[in-house]
């Protein structure tokens, strides 16, 4: 029996950039379709979901960034953006959008190809064991064996990073962590980004667990440090 490749959905204007990056990714045992536009990459998406979106920011018909938003509504997809931009704000806006992770124009195809791999695994990880119990505190409970968070009696829809990351801090309450610990603990050895990544998802977390600290824990930061979940 043939496993099944693994599904490439390429999104860029530049049919150079498509070309070169489909044949790569061929090569790498890929299965690549492509788009030239943000909306037709979109219908793509709904007509036949793909393992992982590559996604340029600047697409005619709908650039990366609504692309991003309208696939968040409905999936965990990993994407990986594509910019040719190497500034913070576009980092950051995008991780908070809900990438994986990003790569700069010219990228080298070994690099990409790398990328894609560790945002996958991270998406592939083994079933947790039977030990991995649910995590439960006042008005939260995570259980990383289902990949859920209820928050006072309602379940919250996250990432997989997210929830990943939320598990890791409540799973060792009030010891701190610096950023890069949490990297490395939560998206592995392998990830290439930098410890923004954490501020951006301990922000979103934050966010959708506002009202935590009158129940007795909250993310908290420790300056100069890091981050910690601390229980009172």
């Amino acid at each position: 029996m043939t496993m099944m490749k693994t599904k490439i959905l390429l999104v860029d204007d530049d049919p150079n950039i498509r070309q070169l990056v489909n044949l790569y990714l061929e090569k790498e045992g890929f299965e690549v379709s492509m788009a030239d536009r943000g909306d037709a990459a979109l219908k793509a998406f709904r007509q036949s979901p793909p393992d992982l979106m590559l996604l340029d920011l600047m697409l005619p018909g709908m650039d990366g960034w609504e692309v991003c938003r309208e696939v968040r509504k409905t999936s965990n997809l990993p994407i990986i953006m594509l910019t040719a931009k190497d500034e913070t704000f576009d980092k950051v806006l995008g991780l908070e959008l809900g990438a994986d992770d990003y790569i700069v124009k010219p990228f080298d195809m070994k690099e990409l190809v790398a990328r894609i791999k560790a945002v996958l695994r991270r998406y592939q990880q083994p079933e947790p064991s039977a030990e991995s119990k649910a995590l439960t505190f006042q008005g939260l409970t995570v259980n990383i064996a289902q990949y859920t968070v209820s928050f006072k009696g309602r379940e919250i829809e996250m990432p997989p990073k997210e929830l990943e990351l939320l598990h890791f801090l409540a799973s060792h309450p009030n010891q701190v962590f610096t950023r890069e610990q949490l990297l490395e603990q939560v998206w592995g050895y392998d990830y290439f980004g930098d410890s923004r990544t954490v501020d951006v998802h301990v922000k979103r977390l934050r966010e959708k667990l506002e009202g935590g600290e009158a129940l007795g824990w909250q993310i908290k930061t420790v300056w100069g440090v890091g981050y910690k979940f601390e229980v009172k």
